[in-house]
Parts: structure tokens; C-alpha cells; sequence
């Protein structure tokens, strides 16, 4: 199958992983009632996905790749706009359907497997990269981190930006956040970290 095919079909049957999982939680969506879904063979499913762990990893990772283009492009980069971009990206995703389809099956999977999945894949993929720009800031000294590290001020970046808001995304008090909602969260965030942290003058 040509590689612009195979990613069309991989499209559809994550989409029809995502229906599974609104409908069904995590222990429901399996891959026999993912094949049944979306059209496709287990053989198909299995080769390309290994298994259902390695389908929910590649829907993670799938979901992610927004946020890590924006670290990609502005890889060498350090500077307020940079974190503010990453900012807007990452809200958005947090708060996106397809996080909060991940998130509510990973609260009802008994197991614990889904949410190991979800950490392994998004936090603890993205905030490492967080870090290091916080730490090309300071080496450029546009943020004084003191005794902190870049991870902890990479945190508390991500606590002033998001707060409870995925949260209350997952049991549906709050509607998806809009762009110019993420802008000025992003904003707000960075301008909130870098006047606790201040350059010296």
C-alpha cells in the first residue's frame, strides 16, 4: 500500500478507535469491534498497530504531534513568543475532543493500563521539551530561574496555563477552549511565569 493510502487508512481507523472509545470506554473498544468499525482485517490491525496497547500508543502519539511540530519549528529557539506558541498548541490539545476521549477512558479503565499509556506518551514526552526551552531562556537570560530547575518552572508553566481546565473538560462542565481562548491563556501564563522569575536587569 503507497505510504499516502496507508495514512489515510490509518486516519479512519483511529477515527473509528475514537468513536469505539466514546461509545464503549476503553475495555469495550477492542479490536475485533474496531475491525467490525472501521472495514478493516485484524491482520491489518495487528501489523501496523502490534496490539491494543499499540493502537492506544499511536493515538496518543497521534494526538501529540500538534505540540510537537510547534517544538520542532522552534527547536534552537528561546523567547516569550516560543513559549506562548507551545502554550496555545498545548491547550488546545489538552482540552481537544480527542484528549478528553483519551482522559475519560483512561479514568474508566479499572486496569490503570490506558492511563500509563497517556503519561508515558503526552506529559512525560512533552515536558521534558518544555524544560529545555525554559532553560534556553535562562541561558539567554530572559527568565532568572534562581534555585528552581527548568522542570519545576516548566510545571508551574503548565499550572498557570491549563489549572483545572482539562479536568473540567472531562466531565463536561466547560465547552472545548476556542483559539483566541488559548492565545490569551498562553499569554496569561507566560507573562505570569517571567514576573515571578524575572530577567535581572
Amino acid at each position: 500500500m503507497r505510504e499516502e493510502a496507508r495514512l489515510r487508512r490509518q486516519t479512519q481507523i483511529e477515527d473509528a478507535a475514537y468513536a469505539l472509545l466514546e461509545e464503549k470506554g476503553y475495555a469495550g473498544a477492542t479490536m475485533q469491534a474496531l475491525a467490525r468499525r472501521a472495514g478493516a482485517s485484524m491482520e491489518t490491525l495487528y501489523s501496523w498497530y502490534g496490539d491494543k496497547p499499540g493502537l492506544f500508543r499511536a493515538l496518543i502519539a497521534r494526538n501529540a504531534e500538534t505540540v510537537q511540530q510547534v517544538l520542532d519549528g522552534q527547536a534552537g529557539t528561546a523567547g516569550a513568543a516560543t513559549l506562548i506558541a507551545v502554550g496555545e498548541s498545548l491547550l488546545a490539545l489538552l482540552t481537544g475532543p480527542r484528549a478528553v476521549a483519551l482522559n475519560r477512558a483512561a479514568a474508566a479503565d479499572a486496569t490503570g493500563a490506558l492511563g500509563a499509556e497517556l503519561a508515558a506518551g503526552g506529559r512525560a514526552t512533552v515536558m521534558p521539551r518544555i524544560a529545555d526551552l525554559i532553560a534556553r531562556m535562562a541561558a539567554a537570560c530572559q527568565i532568572a530561574p534562581g534555585d528552581e530547575t527548568p522542570e519545576a518552572l516548566a510545571d508551574l508553566w503548565l499550572a498557570l496555563l491549563a489549572g483545572d481546565l482539562q479536568l473540567r473538560r472531562v466531565i463536561g462542565a466547560i465547552p472545548a477552549l476556542n483559539d483566541t481562548e488559548c492565545k490569551v491563556r498562553a499569554e496569561r501564563a507566560t507573562r505570569h511565569l517571567l514576573r515571578l522569575f524575572p530577567p535581572a536587569p
